[in-house]
């Protein structure tokens, strides 16, 4: 996906946030903060962009996002249920009402025959919003995974916004 489609994309997001009077904190891991990325690169983004973290490590999701060590245990990082929990984390510790995570494998390594190179979860929350998780299975290169994942992320904040 080319960087002028996510930046598009970034921007059409931003105008539906300004105008649903949003803040919005992004959670990153295999990611490791392009959507924040993208987001600033669009001039005013701070009206409607609070926060990005880049977690990761486990340890960086229990003490800066505070995902349930019990959690990684049972479900691993790669998993719907840390992205969910990622996402809450950026509720609690901005000043949003919005947020989404990325957690994943972008590989070259790092896969299993249970979670393959490629594999991505996410998760978006919003204050008044329904909690929605979805994990997606990618092909190509680290950076098509990458910006697969963002594209996803972004399209699902959008998604997210236009169902009220």
């Amino acid at each position: 996906m080319a960087d002028d489609a996510l930046l598009s994309l970034a921007s059409q997001l931003g105008k539906l946030l300004k105008a649903e009077q949003r803040m919005l904190a992004f959670a990153e891991s295999c990611t490791g903060g392009l959507c924040s990325s993208l987001i600033t690169e669009i001039a005013g983004s701070s009206a409607w962009f609070d926060s990005g973290y880049v977690t990761y490590s486990n340890q960086a999701k229990v003490e800066v996002l505070g995902v349930s060590i019990t959690t990684l245990e049972a479900y691993g990082a790669v998993s719907e249920q840390t992205a969910i929990e990622m996402a809450l984390g950026c509720l609690r510790n901005g000043r949003v009402n919005i947020a989404a995570s990325i957690t994943g494998i972008a590989g070259p390594t790092g896969g299993s025959p249970d979670k393959p190179v490629g594999t991505v979860c996410f998760a978006w929350v919003g204050l008044g919003l329904p909690t929605i998780s979805q994990t997606e299975h990618f092909s190509g290169n680290r950076q098509q995974i990458r910006e697969q994942s963002a594209n996803i992320a972004l399209h699902g904040l959008t998604s997210l916004l236009q169902q009220k």
